[in-house]
C-alpha cells in the first residue's frame, strides 16, 4: 500500500506519517494545471518540476494526522496543491526528485564503502515500494556484512554433553546420599576426611563445569574488514594499534629471543603509520639498549624482504629453521637469491648479538658507558632516572626500499628507593602513559619478549571484533590462545595447556567472554582507562500474543495509568520546583553563571587528575575515544611530557593500578584487569585464527614447570585474600554469574591441593592399616559408583569431541593437575597466607644437576627444588602399601583379595596420575625406559615377598633338625 511507502519514507521530514501538515497544505493555492500521478506510477507527460500524487479512496478510513472526507468514487479527485519552496521529497517516492536522492545516495555509499552499485530505478521511475522497504538492503554489500560473527557448538555434539552433566548432577547427589548414610564405623576419621574431599572435590567441579555450558566458536572475514576500511588511492581507515612488549632480565630473557619478536612486530600486516611499538626495560639494561639498536638496523632490509615475499612466519629465528619447502607457492624470481642474502644477514646480526651477549657477562668497575662517553644511565638497577629512545618512525629513518617504517620506542621507566614499583603491572602502566602521550592509538596488544606474531594478519583479525560496527562497542579485550614451540611431541608436563584454551575459553566466550591470560592479547585502551561499557538500549516493550486481545488491554492500560499518575504527579512537582529555580536565578548576575560554568570545569579537571595523574597531556589524551596527538605539538616536547609520565612518584594519591590501567596486589595481575574489566560491563571475545597468531616458549622440564606453575597459583592466593576476590566484589555491576563462576574457580583452585594431598595419602593409609573409606559395597552402591565413574568418563570424552582436543592432551592435563595441585598449589598456598597475613616473603631456589646436549635436553635437566618433596612422598608411601598390601593377601589367603581390590585401584590412581612426574624425577635413561625400570622394582618386591611365604626349600611341617653329634648341653 501507498501508506506503508509514506510511513516508512526515508526523506528528513519530521511528520512521522510521511504526509505534509495541514497548514502547508493551505498556504498555497490550489492549481487545476499540474498533472497527477496514478497509483504510484509516473507519467511521461510530467514535468521533472511538476509532480502531485494520488492518494486512494480506500486509505481514507485509517488512522489519519488530517482526516479526509468520504469522497465518491464517480466524482473525479481533486490534486494536491504543490508548495514550490517545500522539499519536494515529502511527496512520497513517486517523485524524481526522491529519485535523483536515491541515486546521489547510492553513489555516496559507494564511495565510502568501494561496494558494488545496486540496480535499480532505471526504468522511468519505476521504483519497487517493497525492494526499497527491504531490510536486508544494507546487507547486499560484502563491505557491509558483519566483520565476524559466532559459530555455536552443533546441536549434536553440544546437547548430549548438556546431558551428561545433568545426569552426572543427579547421580553426584545419589553418590553423597549414600556416602552420608553408611559411615565406616571401624574407620570413622578415614570415612569422614574423605567424606569432606569429595563434597570439595564436588563444589570445585560445578564452578569448573558450568562456566562451560555455552561454548562458542568464532570466525572472522579479513576481506570485508579491507573493503570497508581500506579503499584504493586513499588512506588506510583501520584504527591505530600500540604494541607493547616487556622484558626484565636480559640474562634470563634473551636478547636475540626479544629481537626476533620485535622484528616480527615490525613486519606485520598492518599499515606502518598505524603501528606503533614500546619495548620495556624494566632492568634498564644497556646490553637490551643496545640489542634494539643493532634489531632497528637489521629491519630496515628484514621487513620489505617479509612484505615483498609475504612470507610466514616473520621471525627470522623461526622462518630459517622450518623444516618445509620453502620454495612452495613462492614464483618471483629473485626470491630464491634475496633469501639467501637475508639470511647471511640474519646470521651476521645473530653474531652481533651474541656478541653484545659476551661483552655483557662481565660489568666493569665503573659500571657501562655510551659511545659518546657518558656513564649509562641505568648502571644502577634500583636507582636509575627515566630514558626513552626512539628507534624507528622519526623522520629520515626507512628501510634500504625507502618505504617508511613502524615506530620503535624504548622505555625503561625511573626507579627510586623507597618506591613501589609493582613489577610487570607497573611497567605495563607505564607504557600506557608513554604511548598516550606519543601515539595514543585506541587498541592496545600486550605481548611478552618470547612471544612472536606468528599469523601476519593477527591485528587484523583482532580489528575485526574490535571495529565491527554492531557489536564492536562493548568488546574491551581480544585474548588469543598461547601456543608454544620446543615442546616434545608428548609434552609431558601438559605445557601446552590445551584443556584450558580450547575448552574453558571457548565456553567462556558464550558467556561474557575468555579471562586476560597475560600475552596476545588486544585492548580497548578506553577500557583500561577504567571506564564503565557502553549502555546498549533497551527494545521497546512488546505485548504478549498468549492472551486474548481484551486481557492484555487491560492489563496494559491498568499499567498506564498508573505509570501516568506517577509521572504526572513528578511532572508537577518538577515544574514546581523549576519556577522556583528560574525565579531564583533571575536574581543571579550573568558574571556568576560564567563563574559557576569556570568553576565546574576546574573541578572536572581536578577529578580528571586524581584519577589519571598531573600531565595534561596526557588527561587530554585520555577523553579521546579514537585516539590521536595534537597536530602542532612537536616531537620534543610530547618526549620531555612522556619523560614525565614515568617518574616513580607519578602514580602517587592517583588511581593507577587501583581502577585505571593494570591492576595492582597479585603476581597475576592478569587475571585481576581482566576481572575488573568484566565488572564494570564489558565483554571480551576469544579469537582462534586457522594459523596461530602468537607462539611463545615455555619451560619444558619439571621444576621450572612446577614454579611457573607456582607463580600462578601464588597470585590466585593474594587475590582471594584480597578485596578484588570474586566471591565478594563486583556485585551490582556487569559481571553475569557464569563469568563469576569462572573467576571464583580461578581464584579457588590452589585451596584444592590441601584436600587433594589428603585424598593422595588415603590409598597408602588403608593399604597400611587394612581398612577402607567405604563399607561393605552392595548392589546399589556398585551401580551408584559405576553411574559416576561412567560419567566423569563421558563428559571428558564430549568435551574432547567439541573441543578439538586429543585425548594425549586430555590425560595429560588430568595428571599434571594432579603432579601440581599436591606441590605448587599447596607451597603457593601457604606462601601467599605468609606474604598476606604476616608480611613475611619466601622464595624457592632452583639449583642445575645435570644436563645434556641432546634434542629437548631441557626437558630432561634436573634441578633440585623443595616443591619435588611432596609427590616424591606420596609416591614412596603408595608404592610401599601396594607391596604390604599383597603381601599381607598373600598371607592371609584367599578370601583377602576380594577387599583389597578396592584399595588397590584406589593406590594405582595416586600411581598412574603422578607417572610424569617419577619419569622427571629419574631423567633421562638411555639405556632402560622409566616404565620398566619402575615395575621391575615393584614386581621384584612381590615376587620376593612371595618367595618368603611360598619358600619350596622349607618344609611345611617346620625345619629338618639332624643330630650334629656335638654335646651342646656342655
Amino acid at each position: 500500500m501507498l501508506t506503508a511507502c509514506l510511513n516508512t519514507g526515508r526523506g528528513s521530514h519530521p511528520n512521522a506519517s510521511g504526509m505534509p501538515v495541514h497548514s502547508e497544505l493551505d498556504s498555497s493555492p490550489p492549481s487545476s494545471q499540474i498533472p497527477l500521478l496514478t497509483y504510484g506510477e509516473e507519467s511521461s507527460e510530467i514535468f521533472a518540476d511538476h509532480h502531485a500524487l494520488i492518494v486512494p479512496p480506500f486509505i481514507g478510513h485509517g488512522n489519519r494526522i488530517h482526516p479526509m472526507p468520504y469522497t465518491d468514487p464517480s466524482v473525479p479527485l481533486q490534486p494536491r496543491p504543490m508548495v514550490p519552496k517545500k522539499d519536494i521529497t515529502v511527496y512520497g517516492y513517486g517523485s524524481v526528485a526522491w529519485k535523483d536522492r536515491m541515486e546521489e545516495w547510492k553513489k555516496r555509499q559507494n564511495d565510502k564503502l568501494q561496494v558494488v552499485k545496486h540496480e535499480g530505478g532505471n526504468d522511468g521511475g519505476n521504483f519497487d515500494s517493497a525492494e526499497l522497504d527491504d531490510a536486508d538492503l544494507p546487507m547486499m554489500d560484502e563491505g557491509r556484512q558483519p566483520l565476524s560473527r559466532k559459530l555455536p557448538i552443533p546441536s549434536s555434539k553440544i546437547n548430549p554433553y548438556r546431558m551428561i552433566i545433568i545426569l552426572r548432577l543427579a547421580i553426584l547427589g545419589l553418590f553423597f546420599h549414600y556416602r552420608l548414610l553408611h559411615p565406616v564405623r571401624d574407620a570413622y576419621g578415614l570415612w569422614l576426611t574423605s567424606v569432606i574431599c569429595e563434597i570439595w572435590f564436588a563444589v570445585s567441579w560445578i564452578l569448573d563445569q558450568f562456566p562451560k555450558w555455552y561454548p562458542i566458536e568464532r570466525e572472522t572475514y579479513l576481506d570485508r574488514l579491507s573493503l570497508r576500511y581500506e579503499k584504493e588511492g586513499k588512506p588506510s581507515e583501520l584504527a591505530s594499534i600500540d604494541i607493547f612488549v616487556s622484558t626484565v632480565d636480559p640474562m634470563k630473557e634473551p636478547p636475540l629471543i626479544t629481537a626476533n619478536t620485535v622484528l616480527s612486530i615490525l613486519a606485520v600486516d598492518y599499515p606502518v603509520d598505524k603501528v606503533a611499538c614500546y619495548v620495556s626495560d624494566d632492568g634498564a639494561a644497556m646490553l637490551t639498549f643496545e640489542a634494539l639498536s643493532e634489531t632497528s638496523e637489521f629491519a630496515r632490509k628484514w621487513v620489505p624482504f617479509c612484505k615483498k615475499f609475504k612470507i610466514e612466519p616473520r621471525t627470522p629465528e623461526w622462518y630459517f629453521s622450518q623444516k618445509i619447502d620453502y620454495l612452495k607457492h613462492k614464483v618471483h624470481p629473485a626470491f630464491v637469491r634475496e633469501r639467501r642474502a637475508i639470511k647471511r644477514e640474519y646470521e651476521e646480526f645473530k653474531i652481533r648479538i651474541n656478541g653484545l651477549v659476551a661483552t655483557a657477562q662481565k660489568v666493569p668497575e665503573d659500571g657501562w658507558t655510551m659511545q659518546d662517553g657518558t656513564p649509562w644511565p641505568g648502571n644502577s638497577v634500583r636507582d636509575h632516572p627515566g630514558m626513552i629512545q626512539v628507534f624507528l618512525g622519526h623522520s629520515g629513518v626507512r628501510d634500504v626500499e625507502g618505504n617508511e617504517l613502524p615506530r620503535l620506542v624504548y622505555v625503561s621507566r625511573e626507579k627510586r628507593p623507597g618506591f613501589e614499583h609493582h613489577k610487570k603491572a607497573g611497567a605495563m602502566n607505564a607504557l600506557i602513559r608513554v604511548s598516550a602521550v606519543l601515539s595514543n592509538a585506541p587498541y592496545l596488544l600486550n605481548v611478552d619478549c618470547d612471544h612472536y606474531i606468528n599469523n601476519s594478519k593477527a591485528l587484523r583479525e583482532a580489528m575485526c571484533f574490535m571495529m565491527d560496527p554492531t557489536s564492536g562497542k562493548k568488546v574491551c579485550y581480544v585474548q588469543f590462545p598461547q601456543r608454544f614451540d620446543g615442546i616434545d611431541r608428548h609434552d609431558r608436563y601438559s605445557n601446552r595447556n590445551v584443556v584450558f584454551f580450547d575448552i574453558n575459553m571457548k565456553g567462556l566466550d558464550g558467556i561474557q567472554g575468555p579471562i586476560y591470560v597475560g600475552t596476545g592479547c588486544v585492548f580497548r585502551r578506553q577500557a583500561l582507562y577504567g571506564y564503565d561499557a557502553p549502555v546498549t538500549k533497551k527494545p521497546p516493550g512488546k505485548t504478549c500474543n498468549c492472551l486474548p486481545k481484551w486481557c492484555c488491554c487491560l492489563f496494559c492500560c491498568s499499567r498506564k495509568n498508573k505509570k501516568t499518575k506517577q509521572k504526572e504527579k513528578t511532572k508537577k512537582f518538577k515544574q514546581r520546583e523549576a519556577s522556583k529555580q528560574i525565579h531564583a536565578l533571575e536574581n543571579i548576575e550573568e558574571g556568576i553563571s560564567e563563574s559557576n560554568s569556570q568553576m565546574s570545569s576546574k573541578v572536572s579537571q581536578i577529578k580528571l587528575e586524581k584519577k589519571f595523574g598531573q600531565s595534561p597531556v596526557f588527561v587530554a589524551s585520555a577523553l579521546l575515544e579514537n585516539g590521536g596527538v595534537p597536530q602542532n605539538a612537536s616531537p620534543a616536547s610530547l618526549l620531555r611530557e612522556a619523560i614525565q609520565v614515568i617518574s616513580c612518584g607519578y602514580e602517587d594519591k592517583t588511581e593507577w593500578g587501583k581502577e585505571v590501567g593494570w591492576i595492582y596486589g597479585s603476581v597475576t595481575e592478569d587475571i585481576l584487569t581482566g576481572f575488573k574489566m568484566h565488572c564494570h560491563g564489558w565483554r571480551s571475545v576469544y579469537c582462534i585464527p586457522k594459523r596461530p597468531a602468537f607462539k611463545g616458549s615455555a619451560p619444558i622440564n619439571l621444576s621450572d614447570r612446577l614454579h611457573q606453575v607456582l607463580r600462578w597459583a601464588l597470585g590466585s592466593v593474594e587475590i582471594f585474600l584480597s578485596r578484588h576476590c570474586p566471591i565478594w566484589y563486583g556485585y551490582g555491576g556487569g559481571l553475569k554469574w557464569l563469568e563469576r563462576f569462572s573467576y571464583i574457580n580461578s581464584v579457588v583452585y590452589p585451596w584444592t591441593s590441601i584436600p587433594l594431598l589428603v585424598y593422595c595419602t588415603l590409598p597408602a593409609i588403608c593399604l597400611l592399616t587394612g581398612k577402607f573409606i567405604v563399607p561393605e559395597i552392595s548392589n546399589y552402591a556398585s551401580l551408584v559408583f559405576m553411574a559416576l565413574f561412567i560419567s566423569i568418563a563421558a563428559t571428558g570424552i564430549l568435551e574432547m569431541q567439541w573441543g578439538g582436543v586429543g585425548i594425549d592432551d586430555w590425560w595429560r592435563n588430568e595428571q599434571f593437575w594432579v603432579i601440581g595441585g599436591v606441590s605448587s598449589h599447596l607451597f603457593a598456598l601457604f606462601q601467599g597466607l605468609l606474604k598476606v597475613l604476616a608480611g613475611v616473603s619466601t622464595s624457592f631456589t632452583v639449583t642445575s644437576k645435570a644436563a645434556d646436549d641432546g634434542e629437548f635436553s631441557e626437558l630432561y635437566l634436573f634441578k633440585w627444588t623443595s616443591l619435588l618433596i611432596p609427590p616424591t612422598t606420596l609416591l614412596i608411601i603408595n608404592v610401599v602399601g601396594v607391596v604390604v598390601g599383597i603381601s599381607d593377601a598373600i598371607n592371609n589367603g584367599y578370601d583377602s583379595w576380594g577387599p583389597l581390590f578396592g584399595r588397590l585401584f584406589f593406590a594405582f590412581w595416586v600411581i598412574i596420575h603422578l607417572y610424569p612426574f617419577l619419569k622427571g624425577l629419574l631423567g633421562k635413561q638411555d639405556r632402560m625406559p622409566t616404565i620398566i625400570l619402575v615395575w621391575s622394582i615393584l614386581l621384584a618386591s612381590i615376587l620376593t615377598l612371595m618367595w618368603v611365604r611360598i619358600n619350596p626349600f622349607v618344609s611345611r611341617d617346620g625345619p629338618v633338625l639332624e643330630v650334629c653329634g656335638l654335646n651342646c648341653d656342655g
